[in-house]
């Protein structure tokens, strides 16, 4: 039933080159049910789009690769349509298939990498939305049982980039599905970034999910490099939180320094700000780096290794940590 000794490049968008002992796509709940059964005892790793993990070493145990397909309108009502995405599917692809049928809420999560499974695993935000804005319920296989549970919204208990799938409830669940509450009288976000900005230069007269779609894909294009052209896994580190007493004394010491009141009463400072700061921007070293026009993306550019990346982020952390007194935590899993 399962694939020996396969390459795992292909399969992470770092391009790192990693073998795993045993491998199997499952594209249906009872494959993965049925994978589980066989594999009892195994060390697990489930890869979605393989687009937030950095691999340090070949992985000995099963990589399940989540295949399970499938966009299904559920139920309409006056305010809303609720989707259910199959855990598998591509985000971005069902973010243009949400905009095509006029879906509303997620547009200004263009481009986002990944599958939808890992979504709200990651509570993925851009531009001043955020998935729990738009989540209704998903569907996940405990892995000890084998039994599909139903997860509310209050049950994901959902935080910056975090959800109970990150913490106690971590390496225990697998995502299959995701519904979606999604709009149908739109209410468009385009105050974050360079959204209005980006609208103006385009002559974009009158608003759309997609005119806001076209426009973040066009910024994200401008600044992210493409994964199929250079390895990495986008954004490597959370924008850190900090008090305001704390920042205050920051802003004394660096005048410069820009900063985002929270509804918690703390205040958000960009992590690629910090990392430009501290000296890193556009450094290479060997075939690794960090990218030039986006400090907060370290790149692969062919040939590179997963332990030398992780090393380069230990530095990048030490480094800001000595700096402003600030610890940066990956937002990349790292294996």
């Amino acid at each position: 039933m399962f694939e020996k000794n396969v390459s795992l490049k292909s399969y992470n968008t770092f391009g790192i080159e990693a073998k795993a002992s045993h491998f199997f796509t499952f594209r249906s709940v009872d494959q993965l049910q049925q994978a589980l059964e066989q594999s009892a005892g195994m060390p697990l790793l489930v890869l979605g789009g393989g687009s937030n993990v950095l691999l340090t070493r070949d992985f000995e145990g099963l990589v399940l690769k989540n295949g399970l397909r499938g966009v299904e309108l559920i139920e309409e009502t006056e305010e809303h349509y609720c989707v259910k995405v199959q855990a598998g599917e591509n985000w971005h692809q069902f973010v243009l298939k949400a905009i095509e049928n006029g879906w509303g809420g997620i547009e200004n999560l263009s481009l986002i990498p990944g599958t939808v499974g890992a979504a709200p695993m990651q509570n993925i935000g851009a531009y001043g939305v955020e998935i729990e804005q738009v989540f209704d319920h998903l569907e996940a296989l405990e892995i000890a049982s084998g039994q599909l549970r139903r997860f509310n919204h209050a049950e994901c208990a959902f935080g910056y980039r975090e959800s109970v799938f990150k913490k106690e409830l971590k390496g225990r669940f697998i995502i299959c599905s995701v519904t979606f509450k999604l709009t149908k009288a739109h209410e468009f976000n385009t105050s974050y970034g360079a959204i209005q900005q980006t609208l103006d230069e385009m002559a974009v007269t009158q608003l759309s999910i997609k005119a806001i779609s076209d426009a973040v894909i066009k910024i994200r294009q401008s600044k992210l490099p493409d994964p199929a052209q250079i390895g990495n896994a986008g954004s490597f580190f959370k924008n850190p939180s900090v008090d305001k007493i704390d920042y205050e004394g920051l802003k004394a010491e660096f005048t410069n320094v820009p900063g985002y009141n929270q509804p918690d009463g703390k205040v958000k400072i960009p992590a690629a700000w910090l990392i430009e700061q501290a000296g890193w921007k556009g450094k290479t070293f060997g075939n690794i780096g960090v990218h030039k026009l986006q400090p907060l993306v370290l790149v692969n550019y062919g040939g590179g290794n997963g332990n030398a990346i992780k090393e380069l982020a230990f530095d990048i952390q030490a480094s800001v940590s000595q700096k402003f007194g600030i610890e940066l935590h990956p937002e990349v899993n790292i294996i």
